[in-house]
């Protein structure tokens, strides 16, 4: 531990008293940038950033990053200060270790500069696009001029520019938490070129690769506090560190079109088909995320430490994951076997030195429950399978949605369709029934009258008798 203050971060103060830091292993002048990620935030800089850091200090350093950024200037404006460096703070239950990353050779903000973002990715030496912009920034714009300068329309003119110079494509590889990220992202782009000119369009459908991925690294957002404790603990000036767990997941489809980093001897894995691997974790890890959150939030806890050191909680998101949404899975994926993943995932939430907020968790619940939660009790219902505690998860997020918890304390609903969901829930009470005619979001769940019972009943206990009682039941 340091006691004096340390100097900025950046290329020249790169020497810290803490052998618990590692620096970039390499010479940073070497670093020649292939990969173009859009969506700079504190995921892709504890997760993607990393692999690619830690190939080039392996003498791969023909893998450099180019950063583009997609809101927040003064990130980019901290970035620059500090050479392009951060650092990755790990957590563990029993120690920290920080290390300063590397691999981003410039940053670029997108409404800023689009026409920098379409030279980089233009360029013959850029083989790999990657993205990390949420659900949100697959969706197209219908006017041409937004269209063309969004994330998909600066690719797609990208790769109109590169074959008409006659160069090869780059890989587009979306490494968004979404149920088929891949196929989204392909025909986002071929629905673009389609709109540009059909040859490019067939070009693409030739030519282009869209390999799916699975990621996986809990990364709660930065607080000043652990600005503060990074500068203290470890002697490092950044402004803007990231903090993140020691777990981490990067499962790649093997279908690159112009050359494939080699992330798998930085301890990615390349697989033929990614998709059993994503729905394992989605299922389990953001499935259980999204229970974990708002029978949380009901309960009046605020991080993921503090509800998973409520036995209640923590026996009743244990019992989900094992009981009610591992069996419904594939149980012979090589490295990824549910019931140990849920093992591991208990450990992760757990951890006490990384608090995730629970109201992150809690964000977009007409997206993630319908993607994470509400299918596993869809199969459930369909296989004849316990589905109890499933059937509480959905309750507490209909509850959730009115916007106070159980004790009255108000609750700030993020949602695209928090205004909808809260008169709908606030309309039915304990009746779960106006929800449920919100068919794109819940199916057919509202013409089963067992599971309409089951959710009233659940409604009815959270209202009446609180939580603990309303849980009970669970026990049976």
């Amino acid at each position: 531990m340091t006691e004096t203050p340390s100097a900025p971060l950046s290329n020249s103060a790169l020497d810290f008293p803490d052998d618990r830091v590692a620096l970039p292993a390499y010479d940073r002048s070497r670093l020649r940038p292939a990969v173009v990620h859009f969506g700079v935030g504190g995921f892709h800089r504890a997760h993607q950033a990393v692999y690619f850091d830690q190939l080039a200090g392996l003498g791969f350093t023909h893998w450099g990053v180019i950063g583009v950024g997609m809101h927040r200037p003064e990130l980019g404006r901290v970035l620059e200060a500090q050479d392009n460096l951060f650092t990755v703070v790990q957590r563990g239950a029993g120690n920290s270790t920080a290390r300063v990353v590397a691999s981003m050779v410039e940053y670029l903000l997108l409404a800023q500069d689009p026409d920098a973002v379409l030279a980089r990715l233009a360029d013959p030496r850029i083989r790999l696009v990657t993205l990390t912009v949420t659900a949100d920034g697959y969706v197209l714009p219908e006017d041409q001029e937004e269209a063309a300068k969004s994330v998909f329309g600066l690719i797609v003119r990208a790769l109109d520019a590169r074959r008409r110079a006659g160069h090869a494509p780059f890989t587009v590889l979306s490494c968004d938490n979404l149920p088929d990220s891949a196929a989204v992202t392909r025909e986002a782009v071929l629905e673009l070129a389609r709109r540009h000119a059909p040859e490019l369009a067939a070009w693409v459908e030739q030519r282009v690769t869209f390999p799916g991925s699975m990621v996986d690294r809990i990364t709660p957002a930065t607080t000043p506090l652990d600005r503060e404790v990074v500068q203290r603990d470890f002697g490092v000036g950044d402004r803007w560190p990231v903090i993140t767990e020691p777990f981490r997941q990067w499962v790649i489809e093997d279908a690159f079109c112009n050359d494939r980093p080699p992330l798998d001897r930085v301890g990615a894995r390349f697989v033929p088909d990614v998709a059993p691997y994503k729905l394992i974790k989605s299922r389990l890890l953001n499935g259980a995320h999204c229970a974990l959150g708002y029978v949380g939030v009901l309960a009046g806890h605020r991080s993921t430490d503090e509800v998973m050191a409520d036995p209640l909680v923590a026996e009743y998101v244990e019992a989900l994951m094992r009981r009610e949404i591992a069996p419904l899975l594939p149980d012979d994926i090589p490295d990824m076997d549910p019931q140990s993943y849920c093992g591991t995932l208990l450990e992760r939430f757990a951890n006490p030195a990384i608090a995730d907020q629970l109201s992150r968790l809690c964000r977009r619940g007409s997206t993630k429950v319908v993607d994470y939660l509400l299918p596993s009790l869809h199969d459930a219902r369909a296989q004849g399978r316990p589905r109890a505690r499933l059937t509480f998860a959905v309750a507490a997020w209909m509850r959730y949605l009115r916007g106070v918890d159980l004790r009255g304390a108000p609750i700030e609903v993020h949602d695209a369709r928090a205004e909808e969901l809260r008169e709908a829930a606030e309309r039915g009470g304990v009746d779960p029934c106006p929800l449920l005619a919100l068919t794109d979001i819940f199916g057919d769940l509202g013409q089963d009258a067992g599971c309409v019972a089951d959710l009233r009943r659940v409604l009815t206990a959270l209202d009446r008798d609180g939580l603990p009682a309303a849980m009970a039941v669970l026990a049976r």
